[in-house]
């Protein structure tokens, strides 16, 4: 007899995740052009999507996250942290799969910029839940001392199952207190085991490591990839980050 009464474990599930920090769709040369992110992601081919600094809707309509969410086809929701001209401003979580429950939690600090995680639960085909959180935590040292441990507390919270997937930009150009954190607490993609480029920002020219994929639950990770293809490499400030996993249940 299986466990549960003979009920068999679901079959692992293939999941192409990313995190793209889209920088408001200003390319390297200061044009404002979500047709070129809808590129790189159409060439990205991912099942979920995570993006940071996207510009939403506002007094004179739509905004890029419905732009982008129509010309590749997928669902959407956006947790706005703050208005940006008007407009909302935050991250956002694109799904071929249907996403059915969206939430964000605080990660502001003082008088800095505000910041929130978001959280995506996406339903697969078989019915399996896989939770996102969707980063983009601060530029100061404090400021991300204090949200490191927030962050935790949200994601690390027993009362909400695996598998989870944590990703973004985390804006730390070295080893500090919140990938420690993260580090302590669940697993971590590795680029330096699957890319010789390391590093993933500013595109161009990378010189520092600052967006990261975690996990939590029966993960496998299969392959990461950093493409640095022309429209890549103008579309935004940071390259997208790419990992195939293996999610088992």
């Amino acid at each position: 007899m299986t466990e549960h009464a003979g009920r068999a474990r679901p079959s692992p599930a293939d999941l192409r995740v990313a995190t793209y920090n889209i920088h408001r769709c200003r390319g390297m040369d200061r044009r404002v052009d979500p047709s070129r992110i809808v590129e790189v992601l159409r060439h990205i081919d991912a099942d979920v999507v995570a993006l940071q600094e996207v510009v939403g809707a506002g007094p004179e309509g739509s905004g890029q996250a419905e732009e982008i969410g129509a010309a590749l086809g997928m669902g959407w929701v956006m947790a706005c942290v703050r208005l940006l001209r008007q407009h909302q401003f935050g991250n956002v979580v694109l799904s071929r799969y249907p996403i059915v429950h969206h939430s964000q939690y605080e990660l502001s600090w003082r008088t800095c910029e505000p910041r929130a995680c978001q959280r995506a639960d996406i339903e697969l085909a078989g019915g399996q839940i896989v939770r996102i959180y969707n980063v983009h935590l601060g530029t100061a040292v404090l400021e991300r001392r204090y949200q490191a441990g927030r962050l935790a507390s949200y994601v690390h919270d027993h009362r909400v199952a695996p598998p989870k997937i944590i990703l973004g930009d985390f804006n730390e150009w070295m080893r500090g207190l919140a990938t420690r954190t993260l580090s302590s607490l669940f697993e971590s993609v590795d680029i330096a085991a699957h890319l010789k480029r390391r590093r993933t920002y500013p595109g161009l020219f990378p010189v520092v490591h600052l967006d990261h994929i975690y996990y939590d639950g029966r993960v496998d990770v299969r392959s990461v990839e950093m493409p640095r293809t022309r429209k890549a490499l103008m579309a935004s400030d940071h390259l997208p980050l790419i990992a195939d996993l293996r999610i088992g249940f």
